[in-house]
């Protein structure tokens, strides 16, 4: 247990009917939707900015880059909705993009049935099952009948064994390592549904970005939840949720502590534990918390980025099959937007997940670039060091949860049992898999099963909240 409660009470801030810890699109949307509805909000942001993984940095002169690479999809009908309700929607931006994979020292195309058939890595047999395996995964009516089974299991019995070995195994290992053997076929069903919808039946894929960037979405947003009366406070680490008798009495932060009825918690599941994990915390619920919330594995990130000179390729997005490549993926963003709109700089993310205590992630952001160098030569001959203007790092310590069969057993609840206090981030998007739109999508779900717990509680005038537990 940490010693917090023993500390001096904080002051008090003014009580509010929710807080809400994190300004990421989840934590944003789940605001948006209770101040639509007359609620008073606070939300409670670490750092400087709002955006969470899709908040974006400084490249000079006025331009602003997503720290982690984004787009969305012609499916992804909530951040299009979200874009409309805001009056921004004009720009949106759709684009056809190539994409490729990378086996073998060479790029391949696999979008269209042509390219399938010319994969000279397989033979011709497993070509054709190749082709197949899509169709294939289409007859599959809902993700629980696959929930039984690993993403090994699934692929190997739709396109054999070489397929995956050649295709799918080199894929699941860069994406998730050691976990590689565990995840259920759920999380790759989801993937492949969602990648086929947005394809043409020639092969093209229309993907969509925001002219600005997250940075435009985000800041429209702040700006409609501030014209709501929502209190964003950033720059202030949350220290503790706090609870008294059968439910949540408020959070301890920034030296403050914040009354309110209703706490939502949009870290992953092992920081919201934390939140948790001390003597102010006596609910009879809260062992049980700890350890649900702590059962999710999750792998961190590493992302490069880079400012070129010259682009590498015509490919925008391109998976890597090679083991000996640092990163699973190579992503040019300048072949997505324009180059123009970064002063004709190519823009260029270089994404790996692993754990936290991989030697790659606790490199320090000049080694992460001489490290990364001769293998981005081996990728693209022509690339040299004189092309890079700049480059940055960045760091997610929990990035992608481990999607494994039967997940929904141990998936946490929104809504704990702990009155009051409700926990909604990527770890609970499932059957989907992480992603912005998922994000508004279950912020915005949140929001109103918070709204309907209010309004089926009203508590009395002046009674927002007690103070924390000593």
């Amino acid at each position: 247990m940490n010693a917090q409660a023993s500390a001096p009470a904080p002051r008090a801030a003014d009580p509010v009917d929710v807080v809400i810890v994190g300004a990421g699109f989840t934590g944003l949307s789940a605001a948006l939707e209770l101040a639509t509805q007359g609620r008073s909000v606070r939300i409670i942001e670490r750092e400087e900015i709002v955006g969470g993984l899709a908040a974006s940095f400084d490249i000079g002169d006025g331009k602003r880059l997503e720290r982690f690479y984004h787009h969305w999809f012609s499916s992804d009908t909530e951040m299009i909705r979200l874009c409309e309700s805001l009056g921004i929607s004009h720009l949106l931006e759709a684009h056809e993009t190539r994409t490729g994979v990378y086996y073998a020292n060479s790029v391949y195309r696999l979008s269209a049935p042509l390219d399938v058939l010319r994969f000279a890595p397989l033979a011709l047999r497993d070509r054709i099952r190749l082709g197949l395996l899509a169709l294939r995964a289409q007859k599959v009516r809902h993700w629980r009948e696959l929930e039984s089974r690993t993403a090994e299991e699934w692929l190997v019995s739709l396109g054999g064994r070489r397929v995956y070995e050649v295709v799918w195994r080199p894929l699941l290992e860069g994406k998730f390592g050691k976990y590689a053997s565990q995840v259920g076929a759920t999380w790759m069903w989801t993937k492949l549904h969602l990648r086929g919808g947005s394809r043409t039946r020639s092969g093209k894929e229309t993907l969509y970005y925001i002219k600005g960037g997250s940075e435009a979405l985000l800041g429209a947003l702040r700006r409609r939840l501030e014209s709501l009366g929502v209190d964003i406070r950033t720059g202030v680490d949350v220290e503790a949720v706090h609870t008294e008798g059968a439910g949540v009495s408020g959070v301890r932060a920034g030296g403050e502590f914040h009354p309110a009825r209703h706490v939502l918690v949009t870290t992953a599941p092992q920081v919201a534990a934390g939140l948790l994990d001390h003597e102010g915390a006596d609910h009879p619920a809260v062992p049980e918390l700890l350890r649900r919330w702590s059962s999710v594995d999750y792998l961190g990130n590493v992302c490069l980025v880079l400012e070129n000179r010259h682009r590498l390729s015509d490919t925008y997005w391109l998976n890597v099959n090679d083991p000996d490549f640092p990163y699973v993926g190579v992503i040019e963003h300048t072949n997505l937007d324009r180059p123009e709109r970064y002063d004709g700089r190519h823009v260029v993310y270089l994404s790996k997940y692993l754990p936290t205590d991989a030697e790659l992630y606790r490199m320090t952001d000049e080694e992460v670039f001489e490290y990364s160098l001769p293998h981005i030569r081996r990728m693209f001959p022509d690339f040299d060091r004189g092309w890079v203007e700049r480059f940055h790092v960045w760091r997610a310590e929990y990035a992608q949860p481990v999607i494994t069969p039967y997940y929904t057993r141990t998936m946490p609840s929104v809504e704990s049992r702990v009155r009051g206090l409700y926990l909604a981030g990527m770890a609970q998007v499932f059957p989907e898999d992480r992603g912005t739109n998922y994000a508004v999508r279950d912020g915005r779900r949140t929001g109103r099963l918070i709204a309907d717990r209010l309004a089926a509680s009203p508590s009395p005038a002046g009674t927002t909240s007690g103070s924390p537990d000593a």
